[in-house]
């Protein structure tokens, strides 16, 4: 390491950055500049990266800024650092990791190592059990208001080392480029969509959320991914108190809780004889209600459970119907299986973990559309749309492993249709 440059980051770590970002992929950011263009290059690429932040020179260039949509209206802004930027990004993202891990909360579970969404479902479920009452929180516009100042005073607790701070503090005041190619200076937030961001959020509302229920409501059990939480309370009387301390704590923050989204939710089981307006919410993509549940002796009761929401049903549907396959009349069945197996088997992972029985109308939507493919592409049964139902019955026959959600799907004797258990 030359003893002219300030910073001594090893070439390694930049290298190992890199591979991150590449298993990742992502789009180019607002220089058009592609993974495959900045590979095409790479030993110059990752030596001029490492060797400005070295010397601290690095400036963290523009975020692209598009707008995604989402599926119950609206837009997400999604921010869209470049390549070598998203490796910057990386290299102080796997600096910091090991020492914030050390810190953060057992139930906080969003962008970490060894924890998913469904572990957070699957706590949220077996509290609901226990707790009568559950604070739903939404926090307005939550990527976009952090306060920069407070952030870095966490950051601070945690490293001294001042190429960390450094950069954070630039990634965190870089401009934003629209889509119209104007340009946007940024005061408060980190954009969503970065590499670095995900564990400043985390970090933010440690502090913010966690630690702070930890100190003033101990015994009030809460899952938090990223920032959509939980928290499950024994009364009405407790619910309406702690959302308002909540209401109050964010605001010290500079956080907003969304006035209408956050909302008190009864989870008592059956039909209580005092019944509470909101008899039910959605956590990261699942619907908890009271549902017929069945015991491990087999006999049925009614329990407050989850499965996959409406809204997520409601854009697999049009994901399915953009795939128009009943178009595609010059691939084959093994084809089409082997261009939608992948989301297929995406979504039966994560929403096929509870009740995976309320995916079976999806797929028989699904299902119509190969029976339409075979209309179309066998002339002999176009008009004919049983005889297209008992070709796609023999083809499951012979290949019952051949779509992700065949053996979901199909349950019995003969091929019949139903909605597995």
């Amino acid at each position: 390491m030359s003893k002219t440059k300030p910073f001594e980051i090893p070439k390694q770590w930049v290298w190992e950055a890199f591979k991150q970002v590449r298993s990742r992929k992502g789009g180019p950011g607002h220089d058009g500049q592609s993974l495959e263009a900045f590979e095409a290059n790479l030993g110059n690429n990752l030596y001029k990266l490492w060797n400005r932040m070295c010397s601290g020179s690095y400036m963290p260039p523009p975020v692209l800024l598009v707008e995604i949509p989402k599926a119950g209206g609206g837009v997400r802004p999604l921010g869209i650092p470049t390549v070598s930027d998203r490796v910057a990004q990386m290299v102080v993202k796997r600096y910091l990791e090991p020492e914030l891990e050390r810190h953060f909360h057992a139930d906080s579970y969003g962008y970490r190592p060894g924890k998913s969404a469904l572990d957070a479902v699957a706590i949220t479920r077996k509290r609901c059990w226990r707790y009568g009452w559950v604070v739903d929180l939404d926090i307005k516009g939550f990527f976009d208001t952090i306060d920069h100042e407070l952030l870095m005073k966490a950051v601070r607790r945690h490293t001294q080392e001042r190429w960390v701070l450094l950069y954070i503090e630039r990634w965190l005041k870089a401009d934003l480029i629209l889509s119209d190619g104007t340009r946007r200076t940024r005061t408060l937030g980190t954009p969503q969509g970065g590499v670095v961001s995900p564990i400043l959020s985390n970090l933010f509302l440690h502090y913010v959320f966690d630690c702070w229920m930890d100190r003033n409501w101990p015994d009030t059990p809460f899952a938090r991914y990223a920032d959509d939480v939980v928290c499950h309370c024994d009364s009405m009387e407790q619910a309406q108190q702690l959302k308002a301390s909540l209401e109050e704590r964010f605001a010290q923050c500079g956080l907003t809780l969304h006035p209408e989204k956050t909302r008190i939710v009864d989870c008592r089981k059956g039909n209580p004889p005092d019944p509470y307006p909101n008899r039910s919410f959605d956590f990261l993509g699942y619907t908890f209600r009271n549902r017929p549940t069945r015991a491990y002796d087999g006999s049925l009761f009614v329990g407050f459970n989850p499965a996959v929401s409406r809204k997520a049903l409601k854009a697999m549907g049009a994901q399915i119907r953009s795939w128009k396959l009943h178009r595609k009349v010059l691939h084959t069945l093994e084809g089409l299986a082997s261009e939608i197996n992948p989301v297929l088997r995406g979504w039966i992972d994560y929403y096929g973990g509870f009740n995976h029985a309320e995916l079976g109308l999806l797929f028989k939507r699904l299902e119509e559309r190969l029976a339409s493919w075979i209309r179309r592409k066998y002339k002999s049964v176009r008009r004919n749309r049983k005889k297209s139902w008992d070709i796609l019955l023999s083809f499951r026959q012979r290949m019952p492993r051949l779509f992700a959600h065949w053996r979901l799907l199909y349950t019995g004797r003969k091929g019949s249709m139903t909605r597995a258990v």
